[in-house]
C-alpha cells in the first residue's frame, strides 16, 4: 500500500533525500514517491566538518540519484529561530553551491528527534528502546513525511533570507 501525502504527486518518481544536520552526526532518510511505500531512515554520518558531510552527502546524491534534497530546519518550540536554524541555514547554502541539479527544500524539524525516540520504543524492529545509532535516520525520515504532507513547501536559495 502507497500512502498518499499532499505533496505525493509533485514529486512523483523522483527521489527525495532528507537530512537531519546536527554537530556530532548527521541523519539521512530518502523517499521515491511512485516507488517506495513512505520516507525510510536512510544512514547517519558522524560530523567531522561540514566539508566532510558535503563529500559523504554528495557520494548519497549521485549514488542514490537524488534530485530533491530537504533539510531540517530547527527552531525553539516557540516558534523562534535559534542559533541552530542559522547554522543549519548556512550549511544548506554550502551544500547546494556544490550540487547542481538538485531542488533545496528547508522543513520545521521541531521534535522530530522526539517523536522518533516514542515511535522507537513503540517498535518491534527496534526491540522497543531507543537505538542512539539509528535516532537522527529516522528523524530525517519524520522530516521527510513532514515536506510530504507540509501544505506550504519552502524552497530554499542562496537569496532567501
Amino acid at each position: 500500500m502507497y500512502i498518499t501525502y499532499k505533496n505525493y504527486n509533485t514529486f512523483l518518481n523522483k527521489t527525495i533525500l532528507a537530512i537531519d544536520f546536527g554537530t556530532k552526526q548527521a541523519g539521512l532518510a530518502t523517499y521515491r514517491p511512485g516507488r517506495d511505500p513512505y520516507p525510510t531512515p536512510f544512514k547517519q554520518i558522524k560530523y567531522i566538518s561540514d566539508e566532510r558531510l558535503v563529500e559523504e552527502i554528495i557520494c548519497v546524491i549521485d549514488e542514490e540519484f537524488v534530485e530533491v534534497v530537504v533539510l531540517g530546519l530547527p527552531h525553539y518550540l516557540d516558534g523562534n529561530e535559534s542559533k541552530m536554524t542559522l547554522r543549519v541555514r548556512e550549511f544548506a547554502a554550502g551544500l547546494s553551491l556544490k550540487i547542481a541539479g538538485c531542488q533545496f527544500f528547508l522543513q520545521d524539524e521541531t521534535l522530530t528527534s522526539v517523536e522518533a525516540e516514542a515511535r522507537m520504543k513503540e517498535s518491534p524492529q527496534y526491540n522497543f528502546k531507543v537505538n542512539k545509532e539509528k535516532l537522527d535516520a529516522f528523524a530525517a525520515a519524520i522530516i521527510l513525511e513532514d515536506f510530504i504532507r507540509a501544505e506550504r513547501l519552502v524552497k530554499f536559495s542562496i537569496n532567501a533570507p
